[in-house]
C-alpha cells in the first residue's frame, strides 16, 4: 500500500493557511474546514471532484498541474488540489482555496 501525504504547493500557500488560524472567525472556520479536508485527503486523495483537463486554469501551470481536483468546503469555499504519485507514495498538493465568487472568476464562470 502506498503512503499518502498532503502538502502545500509552496511556502506562500502554507503561510496563507497558517494566517487563517489567527484571523477573524470566518478565517478560523475556513482553517478548521481545510484541516478536516486534509485529514480526508490523507485517507482518500480522490475524494474531491475531478476537473476536466481542458478547464484547468493557466494560473496553475507554474505548479505543473496535469490534474486538478475540487473539494467543497462549508460556506461555498472550494479547496483546489492536485495529485502526484509514484509506486511508493501519493501526494495531494493543496494549491489554493477560494470563496464561491473568486472560484467562479478563476474558472471563467462569472
Amino acid at each position: 500500500m502506498r503512503k499518502i501525504e498532503v502538502a502545500f504547493a509552496d511556502e506562500k500557500v502554507k503561510r496563507e493557511f497558517d494566517a487563517l488560524k489567527s484571523g477573524d472567525s470566518a478565517d478560523k472556520d475556513v482553517y478548521v474546514a481545510i484541516n478536516k479536508a486534509m485529514d480526508r485527503l490523507k485517507s482518500e486523495p480522490q475524494c474531491g471532484i475531478s476537473i476536466p483537463k481542458k478547464l484547468i486554469p493557466r494560473v496553475y501551470e507554474k505548479y505543473e498541474v496535469d490534474n486538478l481536483w475540487k473539494y467543497n468546503l462549508p460556506k461555498a469555499y472550494r479547496l483546489l488540489y492536485t495529485i502526484k504519485g509514484d509506486e511508493i507514495a501519493i501526494l495531494a498538493i493543496i494549491l489554493e482555496w477560494l470563496d464561491h465568487k473568486n472560484y467562479e472568476r478563476r474558472f471563467g464562470y462569472g
